[in-house]
């Protein structure tokens, strides 16, 4: 739920033709019974639960870790938000119940293997592999917590609201007074004041103030010993007996941060991510997936957005961000075009290289080879200039592939966007 708010509250998001996409982060993404685990080591007081995977593992959770519990929390478990409100493609309402215990077993059976889809997952959804098995609190407060990373204080930054449990935007939208931001020296760290001004800003009605200050400093600590860039509690609550918990977690960690956390970042779960990314992180390319039809091949991170704009301007859609970088070999490249093919959205492929450091003639002998591999059943439109461009056309053209040529950037989105037929 913090994505929206953040677009306001911290600049992250970069204009992708013409639309505003999110900017895609290397980070990994872990669920929340993970989270909560991890919270729970650095004395983060969290709610005692249980993930499952089966039927099987569902009545041995209930017979060995709530043998007495009357009722229980049944939370399926994939990365996105919007659970509570999401809808299973079997027909079940809810990613998110409370239950008699005696009715836990039936309801994860009709979670697990089933498709949650929730207004972050795409009308694709995504698969519910574990369920997460939670005691019931007796809740009499809800505020909403996270840290961020924030480039205009370029440090850690806290944000908290009185109110949680919903969406943060909307709580942001009606009431902009009741966010309380605290930016972080990050070479001082988190001070009392510092713990003391979140605190007041989410304004526990039961809870103990130094003890609701010790939990934010404990959670700080989290953040920056696991190089997190997302913290994110909603909600934050206060029990009947005074506690304050985390009854929800959500954490991102700086994937550059991946060789000294080797235990938190074997937590990754790949099926919960779009393959095409995964496929593209394994060959070291930098992708976005989006949702137009002409895929796209550039080097250069500028140059593809300038790509991107360019097919919109006349009229299409880009498929994706796709930057093989200044010294992509052909090996990558052919996974590249891989990649482009799997995409049964893709109905045309732009090539587009200005070849500096990346050398046009690697990138022809890429595109032969990637087409050996795979069946190209869509029109490829291709403009090279640049180091070698001579030998990459001369490739190109020996190969005896139906190619369509372009001169430059702006004759080579036109043949990519006719050659849809749109």
């Amino acid at each position: 739920m913090v994505r929206g708010l953040l677009n306001k509250l911290v600049s992250r998001s970069l204009s992708v033709a013409g639309q505003w996409q999110q900017q895609q982060l290397r980070r990994l993404n872990i669920h929340e019974y993970q989270g909560a685990e991890l919270m729970g080591k650095y004395g983060v007081n969290v709610p005692r639960g249980v993930a499952v995977s089966s039927v099987d593992e569902v009545r041995k959770a209930i017979r060995d870790v709530f043998p007495n519990e009357s009722e229980l929390v049944v939370k399926s478990q994939i990365l996105a938000g919007g659970r509570g409100l999401g809808t299973f493609k079997s027909g079940l309402k809810g990613g998110v119940h409370i239950v008699k215990a005696d009715q836990v077993e039936d309801l994860a059976g009709k979670m697990l293997g089933q498709i949650l889809v929730t207004k972050q997952t795409g009308p694709q959804g995504k698969v519910v592999s574990k369920v997460y098995l939670c005691e019931k609190l007796s809740l009499v407060n809800e505020m909403y917590f996270a840290i961020t990373l924030d480039r205009n204080t370029a440090g850690p930054l806290i944000i908290g609201c009185s109110k949680g449990g919903t969406s943060i935007e909307d709580l942001a939208e009606k009431y902009p007074d009741m966010i309380v931001k605290a930016p972080i020296d990050i070479f001082k760290g988190i001070t009392d004041e510092d713990a003391a001004k979140v605190v007041d800003g989410l304004a526990p009605k039961v809870a103990d103030r130094n003890d609701a200050i010790e939990q934010v400093k404990k959670l700080y600590e989290l953040f920056c010993k696991t190089d997190c860039t997302l913290l994110e509690i909603n909600p934050l609550a206060e029990t009947s007996d005074k506690q304050l918990v985390a009854a929800d977690a959500k954490l991102n960690f700086d994937d550059n941060a991946a060789f000294r956390h080797k235990e938190i970042f074997a937590l990754r779960d790949p099926s919960q991510e779009d393959p095409r990314e995964v496929a593209a992180a394994k060959a070291d390319l930098n992708y976005i997936g989006l949702d137009g039809e002409i895929g796209c091949m550039v080097n250069g991170a500028g140059l593809a957005m300038a790509t991107m704009d360019i097919i919109k301007l006349h009229g299409g859609t880009p498929a994706n961000f796709l930057d093989v970088g200044g010294n992509a070999s052909e090996n990558q490249v052919v996974e590249a075009f891989k990649i482009l093919t799997s995409d049964e959205k893709v109905k045309a492929i732009l090539v587009n290289i200005f070849g500096g450091i990346m050398k046009c003639d690697v990138i022809a002998s890429g595109i032969v080879n990637a087409a050996k591999q795979v069946a190209l059943k869509v029109p490829v439109v291709v403009r090279l200039e640049g180091t070698n461009v001579d030998q990459g056309k001369r490739i190109l053209k020996e190969s005896g592939m139906t190619l369509i040529t372009a001169e430059d950037l702006d004759d080579a989105a036109e043949k990519a966007v006719k050659a849809l037929g749109i």
